[in-house]
């Protein structure tokens, strides 16, 4: 069975035991490592994996082909992306016809930041750039950009950097609506048994959860340089009870989330039962 996720120690720490054959009755697994602006644009063309990992901010594209399923994503609380500067912006009206690099316009990410520019920044931003997201830190530095909008582990590393966190993405959501931050959603192409498929990936997070110590060698061979204790942070805060089952809860933040989007005219409108 073909699937596509991450190399980040999340999605490799979830997918570390079916990968690896130690999840009895599952098939074998072909894995392709791909960023997931990568596999947005597969899953939008139909012609990805059967099984991938992308962001919930590109639900709308996929639904008629693709089913989300309950487990094995990220969605949680104090994971959300950040707005960074150089230092010389504190307040949010400061971005005002700005430039802003964003590591994708099919991002959770980049959906919460234009809904919360649209009731923070006066007259909205400038100008969106599209750039890798191991790149948007050092253009912030640099002066090239004015602001950069990060995810994954650049929650960790961006005082490296000289930069300031002008605001948190995720507090801002969760104080608005009460509800966690949806980030990446597994998704397998609905023509499968999506149920069986959800309770292998459910086995595999259980396995994670009950042996540790046995993913580390494979999240660290993947984890793009990163320390073992900024690996392990990323873990922590990404892994967890969503992770298992999302949950009314995991589904009511999903359709928040995608129900503003779409009345923003951010992403298009579309069915919200096929969510679930």
């Amino acid at each position: 069975m073909n699937i596509a996720y991450s190399p980040c120690p999340n999605d490799t720490f979830v997918f570390h035991a079916w990968a690896h054959g130690l999840i009895p009755g599952a098939p074998t697994l072909d894995v392709t490592y791909a960023d997931i602006d990568i596999t947005n644009n597969w899953a939008a063309k139909s012609k990805g994996p059967e099984i991938m990992k992308i962001s919930y901010a590109a639900l709308p594209w996929v639904l008629e082909d693709y089913k989300l399923l309950s487990c094995g994503g990220a969605l949680g609380r104090g994971c959300g992306p950040l707005v960074l500067t150089n230092g010389g912006e504190s307040e949010a009206a400061s971005l005002a016809g700005k430039r802003v690099a964003v590591p994708s316009e099919r991002s959770t990410a980049y959906l919460l930041f234009r809904l919360w520019a649209a009731q923070n920044v006066p007259g909205g931003v400038g100008e969106i750039v599209v750039m890798p997201f191991h790149e948007i830190m050092p253009a912030v530095r640099d002066g090239h950009i004015d602001a950069g909008l990060v995810i994954h582990e650049a929650r960790f590393t961006y005082p490296s950097y000289g930069l300031t966190m002008l605001t948190d993405l995720g507090s801002w959501w969760e104080s608005d609506t009460g509800l966690p931050i949806p980030l990446g959603a597994i998704i397998a192409k609905r023509e499968l048994d999506t149920d069986t498929i959800t309770e292998w990936i459910r086995a595999s997070v259980d396995y994670a959860w009950t042996h540790p110590e046995e993913s580390k060698s494979y999240i660290m061979m993947h984890a793009q340089e990163l320390s073992s204790d900024v690996a392990q942070a990323h873990i922590d805060l990404y892994v967890n009870e969503f992770t298992a089952n999302l949950g009314d809860e995991g589904y009511a933040a999903i359709e928040a989330l995608l129900g503003r989007a779409a009345e923003e005219g951010l992403v298009p409108s579309f069915d919200l039962s096929l969510l679930r």
